[in-house]
């Protein structure tokens, strides 16, 4: 068994194990309570889960979600790069838009939901506008951030080269700025999905934040936290077995570079 292989056994076994001392923590507060209505155990958590399950309420719900999580992380994580990309390299650019930044980065998802739904009204595009305008000055300012720490040489080495525009975006940029991304990536999907919920809780009739409220106004405890622990479920697949990944892969260039040097 390889080295590499090992470790990775190692890490998973250490994942699996902090879930279990997590569950056995909520179980421990959940009998000190003694109060099911307040905080039901883990038991009971997962009698609610499998009959939402069945009953084909929870994958809708999880589906409708996902979507708009999808669209919304796409959206911004597009209109983010881009932006960014041009306010890096552009100091002038970057002088003038950057109180706009300030102003969106600054302004509370809350308020932006709630105009959004003011003005364009309690529809899709409502919802999408409001999530994606709220990460994007997030993703904005980490590739710009990244833009701005390229190494010079090597637009040195680039022009030297005479290497054309799409051969200095694959082979130089995207290289220096994928570590950026991931990590734009990373934060984005633990923003938007718990946007994504507020926006579902204030006005759209499907997705887990609506299933969240409607059980919230009925004081049914064990069906929030069933809702909850499933979307956290999907996210922590997302973010181990894609944002991770990529992560690694991003900065494997720079090591193999050290290395060559």
């Amino acid at each position: 068994m390889s080295l590499k292989s090992l470790e990775g056994r190692l890490q998973g076994g250490v994942f699996l194990l902090s879930l279990g001392l997590f569950g056995l923590f909520w179980a421990a507060l959940s009998a000190v309570k003694a109060d099911p209505t307040v905080l039901p155990g883990p038991i009971d958590v997962a009698h609610v889960f499998w009959s939402e399950l069945v009953a084909g309420r929870l994958p809708r719900a999880l589906l409708a979600t996902l979507l708009r999580v999808a669209v919304a992380f796409s959206l911004a994580m597009a209109a983010g790069c881009l932006l960014g990309f041009l306010l890096g390299r552009y100091r002038v650019f970057d002088r003038w838009v950057d109180p706009w930044v300030t102003i969106f980065l600054n302004l509370p998802a809350l308020v932006l939901i709630v105009l959004c739904y003011l003005w364009i009204g309690l529809n899709e595009l409502a919802a999408i506008v409001a999530v994606t305008l709220n990460k994007t000055a997030m993703v904005l300012i980490t590739v710009r951030q990244g833009v701005r720490s390229f190494d010079p040489a090597l637009d040195d080495l680039a022009f030297v080269s005479r290497l054309s525009r799409g051969e200095r975006f694959r082979h130089l940029v995207l290289p220096q700025l994928g570590p950026w991304l991931a990590v734009a990536a990373r934060n984005g999907v633990a923003v938007i999905w718990k946007i994504v919920l507020v926006v579902e809780f204030l006005g759209r009739s499907s997705g887990v934040g609506f299933r969240i409220h409607l059980y919230f106004q009925q004081f049914q405890t064990a069906h929030v936290i069933a809702y909850s622990i499933a979307f956290v479920g999907v996210m922590m697949v997302v973010e181990h077995a894609i944002i991770q990944p990529w992560e690694a892969r991003s900065v494997r260039w720079k090591s193999n570079a050290d290395r060559g040097f």
